[in-house]
């Protein structure tokens, strides 16, 4: 890459940065803190968004779409959690729809992209886990049989976001049964459900309340009709194409933990600087200085992983390791600034109107989801590491 090239992306990347705010300035930490107060979902926020072309970003522009990669994807989200929104009502869209686009046929992707690019479609939500086999995905049971034209599921799904806000699903089953398969990878397939037909005439939602204003919900599967033609890609390699887009995965949900440090640190330094205790600005104090400051560091740090996983995957090498490390270090990060801003603020931390207790709950989620910290250390120290397979 010239120097040239590299100035341009970076003069992009700025002007991208503040169309980004300047639509997130319209949404201020109110409209957030109310909706979270009700469960609310945000709508106007993700039509605004929409309107203005940021959920296409990966879409190509044949399809309506930006034609941008998963860098300036990143940066999107990244910006409306730095503002002070949360990018998890809508990131999924972004990640979802890349299945899709790399695995769908010619008639799939001409009759859905362009309408998810213009709005008029939302792909928003993503089947995987289940209840009683969570990450352990070979082993789900939700099952799909074909039946002429058609696939009847069975089965249930949990920890579904936005099933009710969103038009299609993204739904991952078992279309052999696991005893038959070779390889537990194998007899997973991928169909495109479309929610409008779907919810009432097979599939049952009832919404999940959880710390966070998330909108989640579990969804009871009973005799789901599914046309053939929305079997995306081959019968049986859907594992393979679920993984495929879980690097772009990783990469975003790390850009929204990396805005999210960043409006912590921001947070607490403000505050640390204006809140006057014993005649002088409890900034001064290195008690209060110094966990920002780490946590400041740790936000940078993990932002420079981000960028060096994205790169790979906009370039098509390899990046399963960076893409872990940068969710597991942004995540971390995020968190520990969270702490440090909600310590910072001390009793006025926890009071809904200074915003922070809502972002410190929204954040701690992506040390769970959408995948652990735990098998993100399993993946290094096995596939990087070359240590023995612990699960």
């Amino acid at each position: 890459m010239t120097s040239t090239t590299v100035n341009g992306n970076i003069k992009f990347h700025d002007e991208l940065r503040q169309s980004v705010r300047s639509v997130c300035s319209k949404y201020p930490d109110s409209y957030w803190r109310e909706l979270d107060a009700k469960g609310a979902y945000p709508e106007e926020f993700v039509n605004e968004i929409t309107r203005n072309g940021f959920l296409a970003a990966l879409i190509p522009e044949e399809f309506g779409g930006s034609g941008l990669g998963i860098t300036e994807a990143s940066i999107i989200l990244e910006e409306i959690n730095h503002c002070g929104g949360n990018a998890g009502a809508c990131h999924a869209q972004m990640y979802t729809m890349g299945t899709l686009l790399r695995h769908g046929n010619t008639e799939q992707k001409a009759k859905y992209l362009p309408k998810i690019a213009d709005g008029s479609l939302r792909l928003q939500a993503f089947g995987v886990t289940e209840p009683t086999t969570g990450t352990d995905t070979t082993k789900l049971k939700t099952f799909a049989e074909r039946r002429g034209d058609k696939y009847i599921v069975n089965g249930q799904k949990v920890f579904i976001s936005r099933t009710e806000h969103s038009d299609l699903m993204v739904l991952l089953v078992r279309t052999t049964p696991l005893e038959q398969v070779q390889k537990k990878t194998q007899g997973l397939s991928v169909l495109l459900v479309d929610l409008r037909e779907a919810v009432g005439n097979g599939i049952t939602i009832r919404p999940i309340r959880t710390m966070m204003n998330h909108a989640t919900t579990e969804l009871f599967i009973e005799d789901l009709e599914v046309p053939a033609e929305n079997l995306i890609g081959e019968e049986g390699r859907g594992f393979s194409y679920i993984l495929d887009g879980m690097n772009a995965e990783r990469i975003l949900i790390a850009a929204e933990c990396i805005g999210d440090g960043r409006w912590f640190i921001e947070r607490a330094t403000n505050y640390a600087k204006e809140r006057i205790v014993f005649n002088r600005p409890i900034g001064q104090n290195q008690g209060v200085q110094f966990p920002i400051a780490r946590a400041h560091i740790n936000i940078e740090a993990a932002d420079l992983m981000r960028f060096q996983a994205a790169q790979l995957y906009d370039a098509g090498q390899k990046c399963g390791a960076e893409a872990n490390m940068s969710k597991l270090l942004a995540a971390d990060a995020s968190w520990e600034a969270a702490n440090a801003a909600l310590q910072t603020h001390g009793g006025f931390g926890f009071a809904e109107e200074y915003d922070v207790e809502r972002k410190f709950r929204e954040t701690r989620l992506y040390q769970v989801a959408p995948i652990s910290t735990n098998l993100i250390l399993s993946f290094v120290s096995e596939h990087v590491l070359g240590m023995p397979r612990s699960y």
